[in-house]
C-alpha cells in the first residue's frame, strides 16, 4: 500500500481507535490528555471523529503514521502489554466514561491480551488422560470451541453432529438473507481473529465459511462424527460414566460410554411449529423458515407469512420481492433500530487498518464489546422513580424509544395504518432490539399486507383470521421461532436414581447452576443452557467461550484432585436460580406490557442472562469445587 492509500485509511479509521493504538505503542501520556480525549458517546454506532477537533484528528493520524513507519524502519519495536491499570486508564480514556477496574481482566482476555488457554499445574497422569472420554454434543460454534480446548489440554473427546456437516444454526439456517445481528468482529472466537470480515454483518454463508476455516486450521474435523444423533442417556453409578444411545448415519443404535458429557447443542435449534389448528391438511406448501425449501419457487406465489420475528425482518424484502402477495400475519410488533452499515461492506481500507496496525483490531473489537454489551444493560433496568415506566425503563432507555419511533416514523411516513400496527407500546429490548432489514419498506409495498388479528386456523388453501377473515395462499412460511424452553429435547436423560431431566425441567422451567450444571447430572456440563442467552447485547460466542473455560477448568480440577465425578449441591443450585429472579425483577424482561419468548407461562425468565458480561465472566472463570459433591477415583 501506498502512503497515499495508507492515509486514506487512516481518515476512514476511528479516531479513539487509532488514539488507543497510539497510546499503547508509545505509552507517551500526552495522548491521554486534552485535547486528544474522546467525547462520551452512548450510542450504539460510535460517532468515528470521537469528537475531537479536525486539528487533534490529523494530530493523532500524522503522528500513527510516523510510528508505523518507525516500527517498519526497525527504529521502534512495539512495547510490552499493558498492566490491567493502564488497560483500565486507556479504556476509560477510549470511552470518555470510567471503566471499572473489574473489566480489565476480561478485555485481556477479549483483545487478545492475555490468552484464556487453561494449562495444567501438574502433568496429568497419562493413564488416565488416554481412557477418560468427553463427548460433546454439536459441531456448531460452541462445540467446535470446546473441542478446540479440549485438543490442547490433550483430552481424549469426540464431537457427534446430528447434521452432515459442522456449523449448528448456520449450517441449519438458510433462508434469504439470514445473518448475524452482532457485528463480526465481536460475534466471533477471541482465538480465531477475522480481519477479513466482507461486511461488518455478514450473511449465513460467509459464518459458515469462517467455521469451516476455524475448523481447518485446528485441525477439528477429524474428531467430528457427523450424521450421528443423541437419543438418549444413562449415568451408571457403578461405572460412574455415561452411556449415550446414538442414532448411526446407517440408522443404527449404538452404545457410546463417555466419564463426561458437554452438550453444545444451543436452545434456538428446535423450531416451534405451533399448534396452528388445519396447518396439516393446507393444500399448498409450507415451512419453517429454519427448514427453508430452495426447491420450491416463490415467484408469483401467494405467501403467508406466521410470525414478525428476526427470520421474518430479514427474509421478507426478498420474498415480497418475488411473491404475486405476501400477507404477514403479525402477533405484537417489533422494535428494529436503523440499518446503518448492516448493509454495507467492509472496505479494502478498513481492512488494511485491522491488518496492519498493531492493536487496532483489538481495540476495534473492545468498543464492539462495550457498546453492544454491559454499555448497554444499565438501558434495561427499572428506576423506580421513572413517571412513564409503561413505556420505558429510564431515561436513557425512553431516548432510545424516541430514537427508533423516529425511524419508524420515517420509514413509514405516509402511512399511518402501518404506523398504528408497526408501533411497539412496550419499553425497548423487552423483546430482542431487530435490525431493519428493509422492513417498513417491504410492508409499504403493494403486493404486501399487514394483518394483526390472530391467524384462528387454516381451512383448504386458506388462513382464517381471529374475525373470520380469509386469506388464500399457495405457501406458508413459518417465522414461528423455536423453543427455548425445551433445552435439550428430545434427548431422554437420566442422571442419578433414574431422575429423568425432562421431569426436573417441565413446564419450560429450565434451571442450572451458572447455566451449566444439575444436582442429580454428575459430569454433564450444559452450554448456552438456561439464563445464559443474550438480549441486552454481547456476543452468544463470548458465552460459549466463557463456559467452555470453566468446563475445561473443572476437569482439570478432576483430574488434578483424583475425582471420578462432581455434581452440584441442590441448595448452590437453588441460591444462584433465587439471585437470578431477583435480579430479573429489576428488569425489562419481566414488564407486564408484553409478551416474550424468554418467558415461561408463569412468568418466569428462563432464557435470558441477568448480569453484565463481566459479572458472568467472573462467575465462570475459576470453579469453586466447595460447591460440588465429588467423589475420589479411589
Amino acid at each position: 500500500m501506498t502512503d497515499i492509500q495508507r492515509d486514506d485509511a487512516l481518515k476512514q479509521a476511528s479516531v479513539p481507535t487509532l488514539l488507543m493504538c497510539l497510546a499503547q505503542i508509545t505509552r507517551d501520556p500526552r495522548w491521554l490528555q486534552e485535547p486528544f480525549l474522546p467525547k462520551r458517546d452512548i450510542s450504539i454506532f460510535a460517532e468515528p471523529t470521537g469528537g475531537l477537533s479536525p486539528q487533534a484528528q490529523q494530530t493523532v493520524r500524522d503522528s500513527l503514521a510516523l510510528v508505523l513507519d518507525e516500527l517498519a524502519s526497525g527504529q521502534r519495536s512495539l512495547p510490552p502489554l499493558p498492566t490491567e491499570a493502564e488497560l483500565v486508564e486507556l479504556m476509560s480514556v477510549c470511552l470518555g466514561e470510567r471503566v471499572p477496574p473489574e473489566y480489565a481482566p476480561m478485555a485481556m482476555e477479549e483483545m487478545g491480551f492475555r490468552d484464556r488457554t487453561l494449562a495444567w499445574r501438574k502433568p496429568p497422569p497419562a493413564a488416565r488422560l488416554a481412557t477418560f472420554r468427553v463427548m460433546v454434543i454439536g459441531a456448531g460454534f460452541t462445540g467446535l470451541c470446546a473441542a478446540y480446548r479440549l485438543k490442547q489440554m490433550g483430552f481424549a473427546f469426540e464431537v457427534v453432529e446430528k447434521n452432515p456437516e459442522l456449523g449448528g444454526t448456520w449450517f441449519e439456517n438458510h433462508y434469504p438473507e439470514a445473518g448475524v445481528d452482532t457485528p463480526n468482529h465481536f460475534y466471533s472466537y477471541s482465538f480465531a481473529p477475522n480481519t477479513g470480515w466482507s461486511s461488518n454483518y455478514s450473511k449465513r454463508d460467509e459464518m459458515l465459511d469462517y467455521q469451516r476455516k476455524v475448523a481447518a486450521d485446528l485441525d477439528l474435523r477429524r474428531h467430528i462424527d457427523f450424521g450421528v444423533e443423541v437419543l438418549k442417556m444413562d449415568w451408571h453409578e457403578d461405572r460412574r460414566r455415561w452411556e449415550v444411545t446414538t442414532r448411526e448415519p446407517d440408522g443404527s443404535t449404538r452404545s457410546r460410554w463417555a466419564d463426561a458429557v458437554i452438550t453444545a447443542m444451543g436452545f434456538l435449534n428446535r423450531p416451534k411449529l405451533g399448534s396452528i389448528r388445519g396447518i396439516d391438511t393446507f393444500t399448498g406448501q409450507s415451512w419453517h423458515s429454519a427448514r427453508w425449501r430452495d426447491d420450491v419457487p416463490l415467484e408469483g406465489k401467494r405467501i403467508g407469512v406466521i410470525g414478525t420475528g428476526a427470520s421474518a425482518m430479514q427474509f421478507l424484502r426478498s420474498v415480497a420481492a418475488q411473491a404475486a402477495q405476501v400477507t404477514v400475519f403479525q402477533r405484537s410488533p417489533q422494535w428494529a433500530r436503523p440499518p446503518q452499515d448492516y448493509h454495507g461492506t467492509v472496505s479494502t481500507e478498513s481492512k488494511w487498518l485491522l491488518q496492519n496496525i498493531p492493536y487496532y483490531y483489538a481495540w476495534y473489537r473492545f468498543g464492539l464489546m462495550w457498546r453492544f454489551g454491559d454499555g448497554l444493560l444499565p438501558t434495561v433496568r427499572r428506576d423506580p422513580n421513572w413517571p412513564t415506566p409503561q413505556r420505558s425503563m429510564n431515561h436513557r432507555n425512553d431516548r432510545q424509544r424516541q430514537q427508533l419511533t423516529d425511524h419508524l416514523l420515517k420509514e413509514l411516513d405516509g402511512r399511518p395504518d402501518l404506523i398504528e400496527k408497526c408501533l411497539p407500546d412496550y419499553p425497548p429490548y423487552g423483546k430482542r432490539i431487530l435490525i431493519d432489514n428493509g422492513w417498513y419498506q417491504a410492508l409499504k409495498r403493494p403486493n404486501v399486507e399487514l394483518v394483526t388479528e390472530a391467524v384462528d386456523h387454516v381451512e383448504g388453501g386458506e388462513i382464517v383470521d381471529a374475525n373470520g377473515r380469509r386469506h388464500a395462499v399457495d405457501v406458508i412460511l413459518l417465522a414461528t421461532g423455536f423453543e427455548p424452553g425445551k433445552l435439550l429435547w428430545p434427548i431422554e436423560i437420566r442422571g442419578r436414581d433414574g431422575l429423568l431431566l425432562s421431569d426436573v425441567w417441565a413446564n419450560d422451567q429450565p434451571r442450572a447452576h451458572l447455566g451449566i450444571t444439575m444436582p442429580g447430572f454428575p459430569n454433564l456440563f450444559v452450554t448456552t443452557g438456561p439464563n445464559t442467552g443474550l438480549a441486552h447485547g454481547g456476543s452468544a460466542i463470548f458465552v460459549s467461550e466463557v463456559q467452555v473455560r470453566y468446563i475445561t477448568a473443572m476437569l482439570r480440577e478432576m483430574f488434578e484432585r483424583s475425582l471420578s465425578d462432581v455434581e452440584v449441591l441442590a441448595p448452590v443450585h437453588d441460591a444462584y436460580n433465587e439471585r437470578v429472579d431477583a435480579e430479573h425483577a429489576e428488569l425489562v424482561w419481566t414488564h407486564p406490557g408484553m409478551r416474550n419468548w424468554y418467558r415461561n407461562a408463569q412468568g418466569r425468565v428462563f432464557a435470558v442472562m441477568p448480569w453484565r458480561l463481566v459479572d458472568y465472566w467472573q462467575m465462570t472463570h475459576e470453579p469453586d469445587l466447595s460447591e460440588f459433591r465429588t467423589q475420589s477415583t479411589v
